[in-house]
């Protein structure tokens, strides 16, 4: 008889975690491409036969990854961790990211639910009077954060900024919902 899928002593509910944190801190360190399932494997301590039985393909386990990147971020927001908890998981996630897209992978495709971008625009839905307009202003937020954690060294190099200059990374602790405003003035005529 099979067990159903989460159940207690279902070996898939049991390894899924074990191996998508592993397979995150990989694609975070050189990207989904770069990274096999041998090597998921090794670093886990789970059999690669398994992590495909109760995953799947290199693309599941992309897909696997970044809900459970998404999950995991809300989930330690939520629990109000330190900021220090919350950045370093977010860092991963956005490391991910961007090397899951950089490797050519669609996300639109692989991820089907964003709780933190979610909560980012039922924050900017007050501030806004439509649906669109918070939805791009909460897309241009995330750009700009974006921009400065990926690109920080070269703007400020290429600009002559130094590091105790102020800049949006600078202030990457603070909720990014205070700067949620309407940068492209979409809200107005």
């Amino acid at each position: 008889m099979t067990k159903a899928s989460g159940a207690k002593d279902d070996p898939g509910a049991r390894i899924r975690p074990v191996v998508l944190s592993h397979a995150a801190d990989l694609f975070a360190d050189r990207g989904p491409e770069a990274t096999s399932l041998r090597d998921i494997a090794n670093s886990s301590g789970i059999n690669a036969g398994l992590i495909f039985r109760y995953i799947g393909n290199k693309e599941a386990i992309v897909a696997a990854v970044l809900a459970y990147l998404a999950d995991d971020l809300a989930a330690v927001r939520d629990a109000d961790a330190s900021r220090e908890m919350i950045e370093a998981r977010a860092e991963r996630n956005w490391k991910v990211i961007a090397r899951t897209l950089l490797d050519g992978f669609d996300i639109g495709q692989l991820q089907h639910h964003f709780p933190n971008v979610e909560q980012l625009v039922a924050a900017a839905r007050q501030h806004h009077s439509d649906e669109h307009t918070a939805r791009v202003a909460t897309a241009d937020a995330l750009a700009l954060q974006l921009g400065w954690r990926l690109f920080g060294p070269f703007l400020r190099a290429a600009t002559g900024l130094t590091e105790r200059e102020a800049g949006p990374a600078d202030d990457i602790n603070d909720s990014i919902t205070a700067r949620l405003g309407d940068p492209r003035r979409l809200g107005q005529d």
